[in-house]
């Protein structure tokens, strides 16, 4: 199983930036894909999670109406889009494979996840 992030990089606030998760090993519609990032100095924290085979999503309060993700069955892929970026989104953003399906909002998190990709480094200057 491998997880890649992509699509980091440096964009001003108020601008927009999509990641891509390449994953291996397994298939997007069988198991939650996450995203998850860490800022600086601070701890890691679930960013979206798929909550149903439909993909209705779980967003942490501080995305909601600004980033959506999304997953690409035929290229196996999950992306997160980002909208209206603040400075503070600048974070390392990870994707990560979750042991199940689907996962409830609650476990939308660092510990709830199996396997990680390296992260994409996303800064928003002001």
């Amino acid at each position: 199983v491998q997880l890649q992030a992509s699509g980091g990089g440096l964009v001003q606030a108020g601008g927009s930036l999509r990641l891509s998760c390449s994953v291996s090993g397994f298939t997007v519609g069988a198991y939650a894909v996450a995203w998850l990032r860490q800022a600086p100095g601070k701890a890691r924290e679930g960013v979206s999670c798929f909550t149903d085979g439909d993909d209705t999503a779980y967003y942490t309060d501080s995305v909601k109406g600004r980033f959506t993700i999304s997953r690409d069955r035929d290229k196996n892929m999950v992306h997160l889009q980002m909208n209206s970026l603040k400075p503070e989104d600048t974070a390392v953003y990870y994707c990560a494979r979750a042991p199940w399906p689907v996962i409830s909002g609650a476990l939308c998190k660092s510990g709830a996840m199996e396997y990680w990709g390296k992260g994409t480094l996303v800064t928003v200057s002001s």
